[in-house]
């Protein structure tokens, strides 16, 4: 079973909030987050410090670690950030487009990562992992939060509907017009209730943060071994996540864009496409797949709808079903040889949040021949996965809005 924690978060002060919160380290590149940590209080210059560096300093580079734990401490310093005195839960809650989804901001336990409690749907890489862990280590903080799921509880929802009745602590739009709200919830009954309710939720699952999450669980059981007192109390046996109930979320498409043909003229691509999907031109207006196994592309000014044939897919397989699979088995890697999704660098993945104008660009401008667009994978779909001890291929899932960072840090110590 699930555990649950409250903790003493580090928040920003109110009059602060909005300055210092960010978008997550791994949605921005250097350049882009160098230009959106404007104010000098923004957590950029903790999650990306390489920003504050000179371009020859790597950025896995001691350097990086130590000068994102001096910017942190510079803010705590200056009371832009301070502790909380108490342990509590926190709400966090996001509206997009009109509809808004309430977090439970509480720690996890390293032991439920280590035990498969927590559960994943994704692999991680191992430079991307050491980076995450360098940062916890160096600091001793989990400087963001990871984004959980879990089937939902209605009395968990019950008291939540409770507390945001009440005026939020923060209450902000950010640039990209999605809307922060955020509670503490210091009624001891309510946190020790729902403490008791989540302890009865047989799995909390990593919707988005993998890199995140292990970075943060390794850290802390390295610290349990570390420590020949080693009670089980300590702080470092949890982590920072914020839980949101299953049905509150959706997760959006995740395209492909590719650089070229592997060699094959227009032609002979259709003719071998043909042989998996039955292909229809749309003409120049953009179309997006509207239901399973229902494919977009764009090639050549024109957009395509790719429906995939019977026996091209396994219904009863939960991994040969998702559609990425799919355009894996029967595009990407059968017909442009693309073999590795993670290192291949004739491929690149659009989030559905940039929109298929944006697939249409990189091909228009020259950038790359073709793109692809896919239904999105359902959340059903991603706990089965997670269920069956199955991993979904790279670049599967796009969750949106992604959780800010900054507006709460939790300490090791």
């Amino acid at each position: 079973m699930a555990v649950i924690k409250p903790f003493k978060g580090i928040r920003p002060a109110k009059d602060k909030v909005k300055e210092v919160a960010s978008r997550p380290y791994d949605v921005l590149n250097k350049e882009e987050a160098r230009e959106e940590a404007k104010s000098k209080y923004s957590y950029l210059h903790v999650v990306k410090p390489e920003i504050d560096l000179p371009d020859d300093v790597n950025e896995y580079s001691d350097a990086v670690y130590q000068k994102g734990k001096e910017n942190f401490f510079k803010l705590m310093d200056e009371k832009v950030l301070q502790q909380d005195n108490e342990e509590y839960l926190y709400i966090y809650a996001q509206t997009m487009n009109g509809k808004t989804q309430y977090g439970i901001v509480g720690c996890a336990a390293v032991q439920d990562y280590m035990n498969n409690v927590i559960k994943k749907h994704e692999l991680t890489r191992k430079d991307k992992e050491q980076d995450r862990m360098n940062h916890v280590r160096v600091s001793g903080m989990n400087y963001e939060p990871v984004f959980f799921t879990y089937p939902a509880v209605k009395e968990i929802d019950d008291i939540v509907a409770d507390v945001v009745k009440s005026e939020p602590e923060y209450d902000f739009v950010s640039e990209d017009n999605f809307g922060h709200h955020f509670w503490v919830i210091r009624d001891r009954e309510k946190i020790n209730r729902i403490v008791e309710l989540y302890s009865k939720v047989p799995a909390s699952y990593v919707a988005d943060g993998h890199h995140r999450t292990a970075a943060a669980a390794l850290v802390g059981n390295e610290r349990k071994k570390n420590n020949p007192n080693h009670t089980g109390k300590e702080e470092y046996n949890y982590f920072l996540a914020v839980h949101f109930p299953a049905e509150q979320l959706s997760i959006i498409d995740y395209n492909r864009v590719v650089k070229d043909l592997n060699g094959l003229s227009e032609e002979e691509f259709f003719g071998k496409l043909n042989e998996a999907f039955d292909v229809t031109e749309k003409g120049s207006d953009v179309f997006k797949p509207e239901e399973l196994h229902t494919f977009s592309m764009y090639l050549s000014g024109k957009w395509y709808s790719m429906k995939a044939k019977q026996g091209t897919y396994d219904d009863k397989d939960p991994i040969g079903v998702l559609d990425v699979t799919i355009l894996y088995n029967h595009v990407l890697s059968g017909l442009l040889g693309i073999k590795d999704l993670r290192t291949d660098k004739r491929i690149d993945f659009v989030g559905g949040i940039r929109g298929l104008g944006e697939l249409k660009r990189r091909v228009d401008n020259g950038e790359m021949k073709v793109a692809f667009a896919l239904y999105p994978v359902s959340m059903d779909q991603l706990i089965n996965i997670a269920d069956t001890g199955n991993i979904m291929p790279p670049k599967t899932t796009w969750f949106e809005p992604k959780l800010r960072s900054g507006l709460i840090v939790h300490s090791l110590d």
